[in-house]
């Protein structure tokens, strides 16, 4: 525990599951999304350089798998502030114990969890709600010429999204299914 966080660990060396600590009266609530001096303790370095909000519509619905590739390489905190998500990080670190393996969590409005992602893991997440929000702070500001991504749908990655996929964005389904000399990235 650190501050207003609880970090779980998980399989994947330096993937986190940070529990927010609510603090709440009559009035509602308050949940700290990102305290540098808090989150420096389990990983995170630097400042924000970017913050994000996304909306999808529909659940089923499936986004990523995405990274940046060093120099560029980022560290995000994701949190989901309405509905339900399932979250899901692969390590793609060229030289880990565990390359190529994945971590999925739900994260949602009601749980206060946030999946920290270190540097060297692709992206991705599964509405599992309709109308789903999530906030991302990124490490480093994107820079398209260092985007990445995997197949979501990749046997390779034997993801077990829970609803059919749907809504897969071109760029998306066009990332090809992984060959066998795939080497990731430099972490």
């Amino acid at each position: 525990m650190s501050g207003r966080f609880e970090a779980a660990k998980t399989p994947l060396d330096g993937l986190l599951v940070l529990t927010r600590r609510k603090m709440a009266d009559e009035r509602g609530f308050l949940s700290r999304l990102f305290c540098e001096d808090d989150l420096v303790v389990f990983g995170w370095q630097g400042r924000v350089a970017q913050l994000n909000e996304t909306g999808t519509a529909f659940k089923g619905t499936v986004r990523g798998m995405h990274f940046q590739r060093p120099p560029h390489a980022e560290i995000k905190l994701v949190a989901c502030t309405r509905g339900r998500i399932l979250d899901v990080a692969v390590d793609i670190r060229r030289h880990s114990p565990t390359f190529l393996r994945h971590f999925a969590v739900e994260l949602s409005e009601d749980n206060a969890c946030s999946l920290l992602i270190p540097k060297g893991f692709a992206h991705g997440f599964q509405a599992l709600t309709d109308d789903v929000r999530m906030i991302y702070a990124h490490s480093h500001p994107y820079a398209a010429e260092a985007e990445g991504g995997l197949n979501p749908q990749d046997p390779a990655l034997a993801i077990d999204w829970p609803l059919p996929v749907i809504n897969l964005s071109p760029r998306d389904a066009a990332h090809p299914l992984l060959s066998p000399d795939y080497r990731g990235v430099a972490a």
